[in-house]
């Protein structure tokens, strides 16, 4: 299967906790791009809100796999 991230020159790590911060936490876009810039990452907030529409159905789907996996190993 080829990677969702192939086409992209940030890694799939940053991409991921830029998607989970600004859906996680009562944060903007801009205020998501201001704290990556402060941590060494430049990127643009339109380029947020890129990949939280491309990346953030997949993201959420795992999550739900995750949590239903969980369930039902505890029961």
């Amino acid at each position: 299967m080829r990677s969702p991230f192939r086409c992209f020159n940030s890694s799939s790590e940053i991409i991921r906790l830029t998607v989970m911060m600004y859906v996680r936490y009562p944060l903007s876009l801009r205020q998501v791009e201001d704290i990556l810039f402060e941590r060494g990452i430049d990127i643009c907030h339109e380029t947020v809100r890129f990949w939280w529409n491309r990346f953030g159905p997949m993201f959420a789907a795992e999550i739900r796999k995750r949590r239903v996996q969980s369930h039902s190993y505890s029961n």
